[in-house]
């Protein structure tokens, strides 16, 4: 009997070691036995023990090896992106992105589909018929899937896996959640899709190594992501981020989805620039995207007119911008960031939306919250939800040790 309990004591150990071992691996990509060791606080030996079991599983593989300034080269070793996937679903009001992810955050498999979040009952079973054939396509292939991360608009409870700005998500009947575990038969976390953002950008951009950052996603709506400390903030509910429902013009302001008026949403969101340049135009405004047909404008038109040195997509631009600077000037003093990222479908407009943020922020922050400040646009080019959500799982599978 006391055998078992220290056998199970040192398997405990072992596990745990294991977990961690795979968590760093996956942050710093390769690291030599001697230097995993030294960040498990355990000895070579043991080390290699751990990662010839882990090797032997699948889980870890050599990928060549390291410099030394004398002597032998040590070997490197990875994550094996061979055998274990994930499956990350980025919904929008517009499209659905599908991947299957391995463990060197390669795309494995991928199925765009063309159903856009929306309040109608029927949305799950249409969006069944997607998810079967993505779980076809891997059944052709020798790997395993171990969790499902799904990121998406509206107020995300992660815990409870519910979306209460999209109430037909969560059943009666099948949720969201429920459909991919029947499809899928892993476990599935939601995260709102800012929230995945700054995780992806602390994770693998802008933002690794710092403590206090912001991701704006300047997207149909506006939202915010937040790293404090070097942990990203969630809130009480899971809802921390929702900057697009801040209320920002109360006279005259234009009614919200949300039921509010004059929210940041109706002023600085990909929905508003549209919405902007269509009234613009049918009042007679001179412009390039007077030759668009009004109906199927998009956002790159607009961003491409800009580009073109088009008046009037340069001020829709910049309207935009001042906005959302305004808006994002009263984060800045609740969060004290040292840096904002750009990030979401306006991105792509780079400095023409960038600078009126930073003018905006310039006129309507004190000072010293402007002293250490920098916004620069994403350098993940538009990766940013897919590898959060990515880490979000893996990092939920860890800590509940459903792995390995």
């Amino acid at each position: 009997m006391q055998d078992n309990v220290v056998l199970s004591v040192i398997d405990t150990k072992k596990s745990k070691l294991k977990r961690r071992l795979i968590a760093e691996l996956y942050r710093a990509e390769s690291r030599t036995i001697s230097q995993l060791a030294g960040l498990l606080h355990t000895s070579v030996p043991s080390t290699t023990n751990l990662i010839d079991e882990l090797s032997s599983e699948h889980w870890v593989r050599g990928v060549g090896t390291g410099n030394a300034q004398f002597g032998r080269k040590p070997s490197l070793f990875a994550l094996d992106p061979s055998r274990y996937i994930n499956i990350v679903a980025d919904i929008t009001v517009h499209d659905i992105q599908l991947r299957a992810m391995n463990l060197a955050n390669e795309i494995v498999e991928e199925l765009d589909v063309n159903l856009g979040l929306d309040l109608s009952d029927n949305f799950l079973t249409v969006l069944r018929e997607p998810l079967e054939q993505l779980a076809q396509l891997l059944g052709t292939r020798d790997v395993q899937i171990i969790g499902v991360g799904v990121s998406m608009p509206g107020l995300v409870d992660p815990k409870r896996s519910v979306n209460h700005t999209y109430p037909n998500l969560n059943g009666p009947g099948v949720s969201l959640s429920q459909l991919f575990h029947s499809i899928f038969r892993a476990p599935v976390y939601l995260i709102n899709d800012s929230q995945a953002m700054i995780v992806g950008e602390h994770r693998f951009g802008l933002a690794q190594g710092k403590n206090h950052v912001m991701s704006v996603n300047i997207d149909w709506g506006v939202g915010l992501g937040v790293i404090v400390d070097g942990t990203i903030f969630q809130g009480g509910g899971g809802f921390a981020g929702e900057l697009g429902h801040i209320q920002m013009k109360s006279e005259g302001g234009e009614l919200c989805h949300c039921g509010k008026v004059g929210c940041l949403d109706t002023l600085a969101s990909a929905s508003a620039l549209i919405q902007r340049a269509r009234t613009g135009l049918q009042t007679g405004a001179v412009s390039l995207l007077a030759e668009e047909n009004l109906d199927n404008l998009t956002i790159e038109t607009i961003i491409a007119k800009a580009s073109l040195g088009d008046v009037f997509s340069i001020d829709l631009l910049s309207d935009i911008g001042s906005e959302l600077g305004r808006g994002l000037a009263t984060a800045v003093h609740l969060f004290n960031p040292e840096l904002i990222i750009v990030n979401g479908v306006l991105a792509k407009a780079e400095k023409a939306i960038i600078r009126p943020i930073e003018q905006a922020i310039a006129k309507y922050c004190l000072p010293n919250y402007r002293d250490n400040l920098t916004i620069e646009q994403s350098n993940l080019d538009g990766m940013a939800k897919l590898y959060g959500t990515q880490a979000y799982v893996l990092q939920n599978l860890l800590e509940q040790e459903l792995i390995p």
